[in-house]
């Protein structure tokens, strides 16, 4: 049984791969169940393959999370990157940009995200509710079984006890608090800023609450679904427009902040190139907080416009973070040993399901050899006496009791001595010994 957590992330790849291999809210539903279809189509060899699958995407990382059983780490790395580059319509090669993580260090992984360890942004909370909405998408998608179902809360959990006992949250370097520090680097006065949010997400709503601290002049909410930028608006006082209505409204905004889940790019050069001629080339602070990204990449080449995406304030992002290092590193003394009951609970529960499928089987047995006793007691013509009938049972169950573990150990007997075998736990010898897999895919048959 294999459980794996596989993925990019900011580390990794660079923005342009990242939002190549992005999904939209809309599409994760279906992606996680395609997924899981995939697995077992591919990968079960004749086995039964019992598949879990989960996928986050957000703008600084798309990961899955897998439990797949009867499969090594390997091939299911193999597999996953496959459909993703195929998924994705991923033309180049994803394998220097993927990183893996398997059993023990997989549920680590998933506990460092939700804490906000392995972000950007040292301890920034926004990633716990992305993942709260991604296990919520695949409960309803019925892509999580026990395992990611444990795994997940066992994270959120994890997520909430590293808040509780560290400082881990104290000091705003969020992404948003990011963006409004490099925009301080170049307006010394935001008194008399005009200020563009395109989106109304939580990293919007939080830049626009650091930028209200700063009392700026007017803030635009800009979004798809107009009531969500009125909510935005209403609260810090500002303007609701629609996306349509940016370019009638582009050339009033001094900063333009952008987050959106939009998988093709909401401004254009045109659009930034009439709105600076109606400034007179007054210039223009953007910062693009989406992946795939929402403002075009050429508008970079505008004299008059500093556009900077997520990748730009890693180096900003560094300001203020001591207290969050040594935060962080109680916090990882804090995981060690919730991963180490996750993964007594797996154990406990291969050995559960084990000792189930045992007694299945040969409940089953003495079940069909008991019927087969009784039509024999009660058919008239038959000879034999009941004591007969008996012998004839319990002579029947010893042999298939028996059977399939003699035929192990015979073919135990029979492999190559030079060959080097693996050591195989008890779990998995009971199974292969009573030939339990293979009893399941019969029966699913």
């Amino acid at each position: 049984m294999s459980l794996i957590a596989l993925g990019i992330n900011h580390k990794t790849a660079p923005v342009a791969v990242r939002e190549k291999a992005a999904f939209a809210e809309h599409q994760l539903a279906q992606a996680m169940a395609d997924l899981r279809l995939r697995l077992q189509q591919q990968l079960a060899n004749g086995q039964q393959l019992e598949v879990e699958t989960a996928i986050l995407s957000t703008c600084n990382r798309v990961e899955f999370y897998v439990k797949a059983s009867s499969l090594d780490g390997q091939a299911l790395e193999v597999a996953i990157a496959q459909w993703l580059a195929d998924y994705a319509n991923f033309d180049g090669d994803l394998k220097p940009y993927l990183y893996r993580h398997l059993e023990s260090d997989a549920v680590l992984h998933i506990m460092r995200v939700a804490s906000g360890l392995d972000s950007m942004v040292l301890g920034e909370p926004q990633i716990l509710g992305q993942l709260k909405a991604v296990y919520q998408k695949a409960k309803r998608a019925g892509t999580v079984g026990k395992d990611l179902e444990r795994l997940f809360q066992k994270a959120f959990s994890a997520a909430k006890k590293v808040r509780h006992e560290t400082d881990i949250g104290t000091n705003p370097v969020s992404v948003a608090y990011a963006a409004v520090n490099l925009a301080k680097h170049i307006f010394s006065d935001f008194s008399k800023l005009t200020v563009l949010f395109v989106g109304a997400g939580e990293t919007i709503e939080l830049a626009a609450r650091h930028l209200a601290q700063h009392q700026v002049s007017q803030m635009i909410m800009a979004n798809r679904t107009l009531a969500n930028a009125q909510k935005l608006a209403r609260e810090f006082s500002g303007q609701a427009i629609s996306l349509e209505a940016i370019p009638h409204y582009f050339h009033q905004a001094d900063i333009v902040i952008s987050s959106t889940g939009s998988m093709l790019p909401i401004i254009g050069k045109g659009m930034v190139e009439a709105a600076l001629k109606k400034r007179r080339r007054k210039s223009i602070f953007m910062v693009d907080l989406a992946v795939p990204r929402d403002i075009e990449a050429s508008v970079a080449e505008l004299d008059d416009v500093y556009l900077y995406t997520v990748d730009d304030l890693e180096g900003v992002i560094q300001e203020n973070m001591q207290a969050r290092q040594q935060a962080a590193k109680q916090a990882e003394g804090i995981l060690t040993p919730l991963v180490a009951d996750f993964m007594q609970w797996r154990e406990h529960q291969k050995q559960h399901d084990t000792v189930r499928d045992l007694h299945n089987k040969y409940q089953s047995i003495v079940a069909n050899e008991l019927q087969r006793a009784r039509a024999q007691m009660q058919n008239q013509e038959s000879e034999l006496s009941p004591e007969a009938v008996m012998e004839e049972l319990s002579h029947r169950l010893m042999k298939k009791f028996l059977h399939q573990p003699l035929v192990w150990l015979r073919a135990s007997q029979q492999s190559n001595p030079q060959e080097p075998k693996q050591p195989l736990d008890a779990d998995t010898t009971t199974r292969e010994m009573f030939n339990l897999d293979q009893d399941q895919l019969d029966k699913n048959d």
